[in-house]
Order: C-alpha cells, then sequence, then structure tokens
C-alpha cells in the first residue's frame, strides 16, 4: 500500500524521497526491519494474550530431559509470524503481482489449517469433535485435505495464469538498454535441475504421450506433492525451541537470493539460469518471511517463552514450498530444506522399521531394537544426552552448509 502511496506522490507532486520506494532493495530492507520489529515488540503481548486465554501446550511423556518445565508454555504463536509476514509484504510489495497473491493466500490458508489443528487440540477433545479431532489436533486426513486443495491453487495458477512466463532473449543481451534487446515471453513448465549443463527440465515431457491438454496434470501433481512434503516436513521439525524458525530463516534467505538472481535479466544472462519476469517482488515477501522467523526466535529460542504450534510450522513449510515452485527450485528442495527432509525420513524409517521387526520378531523386540532411540531425528539425539541448544545450533550449521551447497550449484554443472 506504501508502494502505490509513494509511487503517486512521486509521480503526480514530485514529493522529495517519495521515488526511493521504486527500489526493491529499500521496500525489501524495510520489510525486513519491520518483520523483525513486529515480532520482538509486539510478540510478548500476544504471549501474554495466550497465557490469559490458557492456550498452553500439553506436552507428552517422551521421558527427555527438561520436558516436564514446558508444560503449559503458551502455544499458536504462530500468528506472530503470520502477522510478522503479511503486515511488511500489504505495506511495501506491489499487490497486483500474482506471486505475491499466492504467497498471501498460502500464507492465510495455511494459517487457518494450523489454527485449526492447534484449537483442536488445546481446547477440543476426539470425543466431542468426532468427525474432525483425532488423537493429536484435527484428523491427518482433513489436513492433508487443505494441503492438497492448496497445491491445486498453486499448481492451476501458475500453469494457467497468463503473467507466469519466462523470457527468451534472441541473441547476446544489450546491457545498456536491456529493454532494447530483443525477446519473447513464453509460457513454459520449464524448472531447474541442479548439477547439470544443461539445467532444464519440461515437466511436460515427463509423460509425451498425455495430450497438450492435460499436462497440466503433471505440474498439478508435483505442486501438491511438494507443498505437503515440505510442510509437513516442517511440521515435524518443529519439535525443540527455535529449530524450526531458525532453519526456515535460513531456507528463506536462499530462496530469497535464488528470486533476486532469476528475477534480475543481467544476473540470469550471466549465470546462464531462466529469467522470470515480475520475479523480483518476491525478494520482498522473502526478506519479510526472514525477518518473522528472526523475530520470533526473540522468544522461541531456548528456554522458548511460546511455541509457534502448527499454525507457525504448517505456514513456514508451506511459504518455502510455494516459494520454492514460483522460482522453479524445487527440485532443490531435498538440499535446500535438507533438515527438513532428514527430519521426515528418519520419523518414516523408524515406523517402517518397528514394523518390519514387529512382524518378525515379535512386538516386545521390536520395542527394544528399533532404529533411532527416538523419532523425529532431534529427539534421537537427546535422547543420546546432548542439549537442545547444540542440537540446535548444530542443525543450523548443517542448515547454513546446505543453503551454500544450493547457491553453488548456480556453477557447479
Amino acid at each position: 500500500m506504501l508502494y502505490y502511496l509513494f509511487d503517486y506522490l512521486d509521480k503526480q507532486f514530485d514529493f522529495f524521497g517519495a521515488g526511493v520506494f521504486r527500489f526493491l532493495s529499500f521496500r525489501a530492507s524495510m520489510a525486513l526491519i519491520i518483520a523483525m520489529s513486529i515480532g520482538a515488540i509486539y510478540g510478548k503481548q500476544l504471549i501474554n494474550l495466550l497465557r490469559r486465554l490458557q492456550v498452553g501446550e500439553s506436552i507428552r511423556d517422551l521421558g527427555l530431559q527438561g520436558q516436564a518445565e514446558k508444560k503449559g508454555t503458551p502455544t499458536m504463536g504462530g500468528f506472530i509470524i503470520i502477522g510478522s509476514i503479511l503486515l511488511p509484504v500489504l505495506l511495501f510489495a506491489r499487490l497486483d503481482n500474482v506471486y505475491i497473491i499466492l504467497l498471501l493466500v498460502s500464507t492465510v490458508w495455511l494459517g487457518l489449517i494450523g489454527f485449526l489443528d492447534d484449537y483442536v487440540k488445546v481446547f477440543k477433545k476426539e470425543s466431542s469433535l468426532p468427525w474432525l479431532a483425532g488423537d493429536r489436533g484435527i484428523k491427518g486426513k482433513i489436513k492433508i485435505v487443505g494441503q492438497i486443495g492448496l497445491g491445486l491453487i498453486i499448481g492451476l495458477t501458475l500453469y494457467y495464469n497468463n503473467n507466469v512466463v519466462i523470457r527468451k532473449y534472441e541473441g547476446r543481451i544489450n546491457y545498456d538498454n536491456i529493454a532494447a534487446s530483443k525477446y519473447h515471453d513464453i509460457k513454459s513448465l520449464t524448472t531447474t535441475v541442479p548439477f547439470f549443463k544443461n539445467n532444464e527440465l519440461d515437466y511436460g515431457q515427463i509423460l509425451p504421450f498425455l495430450p497438450d491438454d492435460y499436462q497440466w496434470i503433471v505440474y498439478v501433481l508435483v505442486a501438491i506433492f511438494i507443498i505437503t512434503a515440505v510442510s509437513n516436513g516442517a511440521n515435524i521439525t518443529d519439535g525443540i525451541d527455535g529449530l524450526a524458525a531458525g532453519i526456515s530463516a535460513i531456507i528463506g534467505l536462499t530462496l530469497g537470493l535464488f528470486a533476486y538472481l532469476s528475477g534480475n535479466a543481467i544476473f540470469a544472462n550471466y549465470l546462464k539460469i531462466m529469467y522470470i519476469p515480475h520475479l523480483g517482488e518476491l525478494v520482498i515477501f522473502c526478506a519479510a518471511f526472514v525477518g518473522a522467523c528472526v523475530g520470533f526466535l526473540w522468544y522461541n529460542s531456548y528456554p522458548a517463552s511460546v511455541f509457534m504450534g502448527d499454525t507457525g510450522s504448517l505456514t513456514l513449510g508451506g511459504i518455502i514450498a510455494v516459494i520454492a515452485l514460483i522460482v522453479r527450485k524445487e527440485l532443490m528442495i531435498p538440499i535446500i530444506c535438507g533438515v527438513f527432509l532428514a527430519e521426515s525420513i528418519s520419523v518414516i524409517l523408524q515406523v517402517y522399521y518397528f514394523k518390519y521387526q514387529k512382524r518378525r520378531r515379535g512386538i516386545e523386540y521390536a520395542r527394544e531394537h528399533r532404529l533411532f532411540k527416538m523419532a523425529p531425528l532431534h529427539h534421537h539425539y537427546q535422547r543420546l544426552g546432548y542439549h537442545e541448544s547444540k542440537i540446535v545450533i548444530r542443525f543450523f550449521i548443517i542448515a547454513i552448509i546446505l543453503a551454500v551447497f544450493s547457491i553453488a550449484t548456480l556453477k557447479l554443472r
């Protein structure tokens, strides 16, 4: 909104200083600062409100050190993150940009699903809402349906919207006047494949026998899978103080860099990556996203004063997935979101290994001989005696290494 106000003042009245809002770097910086400030300043007020409403986390007894002290800690702190993202984006981003609209919808959509899950978990019991409530929050099937619904919206919009294009230049770019260079914008299902010289994959060629009118099915299925997997991965990772928020901030910073490079014609040409028009505006959202995560860490770092709950974790993971799809880096998610992936795989392996041992050697043997001492992976290290803070910092280091490596793939082909 401020962008449109100052753009009007600059054009109509040549208002002093209004032109600075045209610069992406200024608006992104302001979004980052305001997002961090909202979380750090107003987070305390929301925490006090949650305490008054008795929105406390019910902790399952897992036999972990320091677990009992966390009982009653306010949850649904994801509202701090959501508010810290939405307000700066609404103030500084261009709201007619299709990518910004999609991310705003994703934030609200997943925030509502997460809120419903937390609300049922805290206030409702399975007996009072048998059609909705499960053992821990809403039933998994309902949550999956919500994620699939968002995947359909994102996939179909990115496929059919005429503003979602990539730009192909004819010959060399005229760096003195990019606008003078010959180009044509095309609709494409192309995405980035890391490590390959010609690092582009067209989803339309995966099933060549499929008619052109039905190629959207492949892309939409990919979008649904990515959004569901990453949002649930972030949800699984949110198990100890500060872990999910910190990892998400690192990932958001990485994707923001990809958005900036792919949205800049000169950098895209130099790095030989696809140039995506109108993508630069996404940097503002990524800046607000990182700022929101950092601001939330002010209260979520050990010992946590508030938990984000599913309201925050599902939203963070879903936003990351949607950004990756928009910047066409979804096939790099196993690298960029390596910590989320490891956490998710540890749960899957633990379950299947338990079932295998149970079938082969009986329930007692399966209980005593698990693959991990506890899943997800961060609980395994807690069982080994590592302090929460040490686990979180080491996971941060791994996430930073993965982020640097994913950026290096721009040239490692």
